[in-house]
């Protein structure tokens, strides 16, 4: 037993990272494991009508397929990052875009609603165990004083799905079929695959010392504050997000949708690069930068102004503001918790969708009741508390000084 431990510690500190250096390669490829997740999302959302019809069902129905996977995801991120937490992290990475290959496979080949959203339900599945490891993953690749950057490299891949996957997939599938852009997101996670097992190192899993590793994660002083943040925060950024096509109707900009989209994906990239480049002495001041950013595009939004050129630069502020996001938080997550790492990304990655989810059914309900007007006015509502929590969580969650030894 002691020999088998003693040659895995061996193998583990054979891929430690190398001092002053990022793997440049193993981290672009968790960047496009990202992009698989985030894409494989929000791909419905611009092929619905051909789903549609192909499927037999109204588009409200094939709408469903974007809210069960955020189901999947929620329902599954915590047993499943549980059940794994002693896997190889390469293993289950491997895992995971595995099953998003099926899954892709599977819904462009089904003619069956059902079939269809079974399948959805699985990519969901897998998202969950890949976004509460993919972080992780990062930070495990890079020396101490570049996690931060490591992370930012990772979810890069998040704005390129929103600003040029979408895009690119929507017109794939009105080019050739609907059924043609999951073919190709199965094309991309197959040589994924083959990409992974070349370049990224393996790691050890962490098996959780105490039997409720989620409880225990919840009981590190700075842990419960990250987790608020990221609901609050994510719940006010997809109460706009999600009816942002409805909203610049509002405005008078119904045929910019996709110019909007492409200014809050650009502005996004330079979010990532910002958070990237100063994450490491400066995690708190940029989250709290990022609030105020998106606080202050809520509140030019909210005026009421027949200018297309005031709407983009409030949404290039938006972007740049939320482009860092998802890496503030989980770095935040990682740092605080320590040792319970996995548990604490866990618990984001469902929060997460939950917000995401809650997002789009308030808006739903502030649409109906107020109009699309409501949308910025409740965004900045939201913010409120996270900068509170932001301002106050000094200590710990979001120190004004990071670890020199995270993760």
């Amino acid at each position: 037993m002691r020999t088998h431990t003693a040659s895995s510690a061996v193998a583990s500190d054979r891929s430690a990272p190398e001092p002053g250096r990022l793997p440049m390669a193993a981290l672009l490829a968790l960047a496009t494991a990202v992009f698989i997740t985030s894409l494989t999302e929000t791909l419905p959302a611009g092929l619905l009508p051909a789903m549609s019809e192909d499927l037999g069902v109204g588009e409200a129905a094939t709408g469903q397929t974007i809210t069960v996977y955020a189901v999947g995801t929620a329902l599954t991120a915590i047993p499943l990052t549980a059940a794994t937490a002693g896997w190889r992290r390469k293993r289950l990475l491997l895992a995971a875009m595995s099953g998003f290959a099926v899954a892709n496979t599977v819904t462009a080949v089904s003619v069956s609603y059902p079939l269809t959203m079974a399948a959805r339900f699985l990519a969901g599945v897998a998202a969950g165990l890949a976004w509460a490891l993919l972080a992780g993953y990062a930070r495990r690749l890079a020396p101490a004083h570049l996690q931060g950057r490591a992370i930012a490299i990772a979810m890069a891949g998040i704005p390129v799905a929103l600003s040029l996957g979408v895009p690119a997939g929507t017109f794939l599938g009105k080019a050739v079929s609907w059924q043609a852009a999951f073919w190709l997101m199965t094309a991309l996670t197959l040589a994924l695959l083959g990409w992974i097992a070349a370049t990224v190192p393996d790691h050890l899993g962490r098996r959780p010392a105490a039997r409720a590793p989620m409880l225990r994660a919840l009981r590190v002083p700075g842990v419960t504050p990250v987790l608020f943040v990221t609901l609050v925060f994510v719940l006010a950024h997809t109460l706009l997000y999600a009816y942002v096509a409805t909203f610049l109707d509002h405005v008078g900009m119904a045929g910019s949708t996709d110019l909007v989209l492409l200014v809050f994906g650009g502005a996004s990239l330079a979010g990532v690069w910002i958070t990237g480049a100063h994450i490491h002495r400066r995690l708190r001041g940029l989250t709290l930068g990022s609030a105020l950013l998106v606080a202050g595009a809520a509140a030019l939004l909210a005026v009421p102004a027949d200018s297309p050129a005031l709407v983009c630069l409030a949404v290039a502020l938006w972007g740049l503001g939320w482009g860092g996001v998802p890496t503030l938080l989980q770095t935040a997550a990682g740092d605080a918790a320590g040792d319970s790492a996995d548990a604490a990304q866990a618990m984001l990655v469902t929060l997460w969708n939950a917000a995401m989810a809650g997002g789009g059914v308030a808006g739903g309900l502030l649409l109906d009741r107020f109009g699309a007007v409501s949308f910025p006015w409740s965004l900045l509502a939201l913010l409120v508390p996270v900068l509170l929590v932001v301002g106050t969580a000094r200590t710990h969650g979001f120190p004004a000084r990071r670890p020199t030894t995270a993760g």
